[in-house]
């Protein structure tokens, strides 16, 4: 299934959810693509870029989010493995791993247990180029200001939320993307 009808699968109503999701997700994926485009030595997988990008929040939906329209029971830091879930059943075992790992700058199994986090047991730290390329073009769009890109700084402050080792890739992604 492509992701353009998988979107539609679980977003079959034109409504302010769906708009807040393509939005956000056509920024992420034009960014990621303009990384891509700007670092040719990395040989990033472009076709996969997009449509990766265009599905790595499609769990949103089933999450406790009113801010987005999201009316589910579950809470938002849920919306990546929800996805990656969905992603995978549909035959897109690659694209579901973008979705499992892309939540702050990736979340290690060790923050999970301090933290005590609602999520599996399990590493969901962005390992391809692929993966990081997403994971950080992601955190310079927020769905609730749909018309701005933030800044590295600004990028920046809202990954300190998830702690240094996120700090820490994500200064890492800087030197190698920007």
């Amino acid at each position: 299934m492509n992701p353009v009808e998988l979107i539609s699968t679980y977003y079959p109503e034109e409504n302010e959810r769906k708009h807040i999701l393509l939005k956000h997700s056509e920024s992420v994926a034009q960014k990621a693509i303009s990384i891509a485009d700007h670092h040719p030595e990395l040989k990033l997988d472009t076709t996969f870029l997009y449509e990766a990008s265009m599905l790595h929040d499609i769990g949103i939906f089933l999450t406790n989010a009113h801010g987005i329209y999201c009316m589910g029971t579950h809470p938002y830091i849920c919306h990546g493995y929800l996805g990656g879930e969905l992603v995978k059943r549909a035959g897109l075992p690659r694209h579901a791993l973008v979705c499992e790992r892309h939540t702050g700058a990736g979340i290690s199994l060790q923050q999970i247990i301090e933290q005590n986090l609602p999520i599996p047991h399990r590493e969901m730290i962005p390992v391809s180029l692929e993966e990081q390329v997403i994971c950080f073009a992601d955190k310079f769009f927020s769905k609730s200001h749909l018309d701005r890109e933030k800044t590295p700084e600004a990028a920046r402050k809202s990954i300190s939320k998830y702690g240094e080792e996120g700090l820490e890739r994500f200064d890492r992604w800087c030197e190698l993307f920007l």
